[in-house]
């Protein structure tokens, strides 16, 4: 009686064995692609002008107009979505303006300048808050941009601009992640005559 072989069973085995490694490397290389090619970065947000067109002082309060123009980059291979953002003003804590920034899109590896200008309401200056501030103050290292002249100083109001850009990227078409960044900007300005004296972001 002649015995079956077990040749074929064995070259099966084999079969399966190359195909299960071929699959493993398979995820491998695809997750080392995801990680290192597609995967979500956050948006890289800079502050490179700020402006304060109008200023005015009276009877120990103080009102103004602002402006700040903001470069967002995208640096995913996916176009980056953001969702309806604001730059609000703060002095000692409290809130004191604010605007919308529309929602909109940013191409891949593209960078969207954004401009915003808006008027801040009267508010009481802090009794302790008009010192003297010079730009050696705010010029750290890392500390960004600094403008504006120690000379013309003077007694100076300090406030903090802050930035949020929150939105979603879909990567590869399939997968949404939701990334996010914030900048934010001491601002001091010279109650003399509204000047800019520095700024650190």
């Amino acid at each position: 009686m002649v015995k079956p072989s077990s040749a074929g069973g064995g070259t099966n085995l084999a079969s399966c064995a190359v195909a299960a490694v071929f699959i493993v490397f398979a995820i491998i290389a695809a997750v080392t692609v995801y990680l290192t090619v597609f995967r979500p970065r956050d948006p890289e947000i800079s502050v490179t002008n700020v402006k304060v067109p109008s200023f005015s002082v009276a009877n120990s309060s103080v009102s103004f107009s602002y402006s700040q123009l903001s470069s967002v980059r995208n640096p995913n291979r996916a176009a980056f979505s953001h969702y309806n953002n604001r730059i609000e003003l703060f002095y000692y804590g409290n809130r004191i303006g604010f605007i919308f920034i529309p929602a909109g899109e940013i191409e891949p590896g593209q960078t969207k300048r954004m401009d915003a200008s808006f008027s801040v309401d009267s508010f009481p200056l802090a009794s302790s808050s008009a010192s003297r501030v010079s730009a050696a103050d705010f010029q750290r290292p890392g500390s960004g941009l600094v403008v504006g002249e120690e000379s013309r100083a003077g007694s100076t109001v300090e406030i903090e601009s802050k930035l949020e850009m929150s939105g979603r990227v879909r990567v590869l078409g399939l997968f949404t992640h939701r990334i996010a960044a914030k900048c934010n900007c001491r601002i001091a300005i010279s109650t003399v005559d509204g000047s800019i004296v520095a700024v650190r972001c």
